[in-house]
């Protein structure tokens, strides 16, 4: 699997998870429970992952959608 991106932001997780599902890509949101274990301080960030075949094209969505992504 590959990182798209970290944010800890929840509202931004959930449209890029459902633009990514609504696209047929399997994303898979990791650290969600440790972020919520830490008190969401903002302390752990929640990470975007794809599967290694889908990442070009879910990071090619993204940036399409206007997102400011890492470089890769």
């Amino acid at each position: 699997m590959k990182e798209l991106l970290r944010t800890n932001d929840p509202v931004r997780l959930s449209f890029l998870t459902s633009l990514l599902r609504d696209a047929d890509i399997r994303v898979v949101q990791m650290d969600a429970h440790t972020s919520i274990v830490e008190g969401s301080i903002g302390a752990i960030q929640r990470r975007l992952m794809v599967a290694d075949e889908d990442y070009a094209p879910a990071r090619r969505l993204l940036l399409d959608a206007g997102e400011d992504m890492p470089d890769a």
